[in-house]
């Protein structure tokens, strides 16, 4: 009996060293940089009485338990802690990445580089030579831990998301002198959740938050970020409110952009400095392949096809018989539905529209139906419009009727809103492709006057409380009338100047499939215009999607729960309350 105990025993304490197992990256001597007042160890080591600095002065890398067979997907994480470079703080959001990354099948491994900031040398040197070796070393066990060498991704934050994106975009450069045959295994990562990273344009390379914000004609994306061949897909995610900007990521998404390197941006309107969106890097990596190949995908109007949420419809024309302005024979008529849900639970209206490159619309569309169906679903009141089209013959431009059809629509839902029990001060519109360059001129420019006034309901104001813009088309110079040559990604490809970003301007969420030839620049540039003038957005794009990124879809995927991010950003606003 006392034998069996000692071997349950030992079996227990075989288990628990496997289960969290530390391994120095240097060897005695071997450490580039040494600095007598650094150390290597987390905030919560640091605190326990009777920590000895001496004993921690290496970096490590902690393995993790490995993850259950059933589940395991040939993956391996390595999870990066912030702290200013100053220290290794997130001793919650390791646990919780360690946990949830886990259980999706990933092997997991922290690592812990070396801190205060070095002295003498730029503040990442010594962390991104230990991030440089920790990523050697997990290659070198790749195949006796039972992952693959070419399946190794990072996830990190703030001023680890600093080194993440070294060790992301500028592995062919050496941050430390080789010394043995552990420094001859390539160090590159194969992809990037990259949260909140410090540090990254000019005004802040120094570590201090952004001074001004990561804007200015002298302000750029640091040049210790090389984008070399071997530069990695990533995933962006970052607060509109981060006082160390967020302007990092959209310059970082440019240059990924511009090398056709697949890669999602996720910037959170009104949110500080922190990590946000964990469950769009799974996104992220679910459609990329990294947990397997991704499911059959599923048509969105097979997933939406009832309107039992709905309990009352209503459908008018939007004009004055002989009123409508610039009216043209060759061009449909224009009308909206009201549809209202069984159960009203907010007071807030949706007014939703397709696109069809002005060409044609159609409200009972896959870029409508679904939606209306769901947010009714949710108790919320639509109202989807069918803008005249085709384009109206020069000299007016593409949009200049369906423009007048959407403030007139805006006006008269505001004229009917009480009577249905609808607050008429809190109205959004929602427009796909051209039904999104719809969109902005809506939100942007509806203190620009779009035709003269025929009766009491034009005394009423069109301006919106919020916009959303789902692959907008049409938004940058150099593709005005279709796909953008240049990516959108250049610094010449400037926003149209259909949109006045007037004084009434509100708030947007943006989705757009990064793959998209009529780019995702165009929402990603109107997000950082509207920063510029304290307007807080929201943006999303998806990786390797293209235009009309939704029509089918694999489950798990962005593309796929993109609805929910319409639900979230309202509620985030309090527009549904």
């Amino acid at each position: 009996m006392k034998r069996t105990i000692q071997i349950l025993l030992a079996c227990i304490v075989c288990i628990a060293l496997h289960a969290q197992e530390r391994e120095p990256i240097w060897k005695k001597k071997q450490m580039p940089y040494p600095q007598e007042h650094q150390i290597a160890a987390m905030t919560d080591e640091t605190s326990r009485k009777g920590f000895k600095a001496d004993k921690n002065r290496v970096a490590y890398i902690e393995w993790f338990e490995a993850p259950a067979e059933d589940v395991r997907n040939g993956g391996c994480m390595i999870l990066i802690s912030g702290g200013s470079y100053q220290n290794c703080c997130d001793v919650g959001l390791i646990k919780q990445w360690r946990v949830k990354l886990t259980a999706l099948g990933f092997q997991c491994v922290n690592f812990v580089y070396r801190t205060p900031r070095p002295i003498g040398l730029p503040i990442y040197q010594t962390a991104w030579a230990d991030g440089q070796r920790a990523v050697r070393m997990v290659r070198q066990q790749a195949r006796e831990r039972g992952f693959d060498p070419e399946k190794i991704g990072v996830i990190s934050m703030s001023a680890g998301s600093h080194l993440a994106l070294l060790l992301a975009t500028s592995s062919q450069t050496p941050a430390y002198k080789h010394s043995d045959n552990t420094d001859t295994i390539p160090c590159h990562i194969n992809w990037a959740i990259v949260n909140a990273p410090a540090y990254g344009t000019t005004d802040a390379e120094g570590g201090t938050p952004a001074t001004r914000q990561g804007y200015g004609t002298d302000v750029h994306l640091s040049q210790v970020f090389k984008f070399d061949k071997r530069t990695c897909p990533m995933s962006l995610h970052h607060g509109g409110k981060d006082i160390y900007a967020p302007q990092t990521s959209t310059l970082v998404y440019r240059e990924l952009r511009k090398r056709r390197i697949p890669a999602e941006l996720h910037l959170y309107a009104d949110k500080g400095h922190g990590a946000h969106g964990f469950e769009r890097g799974v996104e992220f990596m679910r459609q990329m392949g990294y947990l397997g190949k991704p499911g059959k995908e599923v048509a969105l109007m097979e997933r939406y096809t009832s309107d039992d949420a709905r309990a009352s419809y209503t459908k008018t024309e939007i004009w004055p018989k002989d009123k409508m302005p610039d009216l043209l024979q060759m061009q449909c008529t224009p009308y909206m539905e009201w549809h209202m849900p069984r159960e009203l639970k907010t007071k807030a209206i949706q007014i939703i529209y397709s696109g069809g490159g002005y060409g044609f619309n159609n409200p009972d569309d896959f870029e409508v139906a679904p939606v209306r169906r769901y947010l009714n679903e949710k108790g919320m009141a639509v109202v989807t419009l069918k803008y005249r089209t085709p384009r109206p013959t020069p000299p007016l431009a593409k949009h200049t009727t369906a423009w007048q059809d959407l403030q007139r629509t805006v006006r008269l839902v505001r004229s009917q809103a009480e009577a249905r029990g609808l607050d008429p001060d809190r109205i959004g519109i929602m427009g796909s492709s051209a039904g999104g360059h719809l969109t902005l001129m809506g939100v942007t420019s509806s203190m620009h006057q779009s035709y003269l006034p025929i009766d009491k309901v034009d005394k009423l104001p069109c301006n919106v409380q919020w916009g959303i813009g789902i692959y907008p088309a049409y938004g940058l110079t150099d593709g005005t009338d279709g796909v953008n040559k240049n990516g959108g990604n250049g610094d010449e490809d400037i926003l149209v100047p259909d949109f006045s970003f007037d004084l009434k301007t509100s708030p947007m969420l943006f989705i757009h499939g990064d793959a998209d030839p009529i780019g995702s620049m165009t929402s990603v540039k109107v997000w950082e215009k509207m920063l510029q003038m304290g307007i807080q957005s929201e943006l999303h794009t998806l990786a390797l999607r293209n235009h009309c990124y939704q029509r089918t879809a694999s489950p798990g995927t962005g593309s796929y729960t993109f609805m929910d991010r319409i639900w979230e950003f309202l509620t985030a606003k309090g527009f549904n309350k």
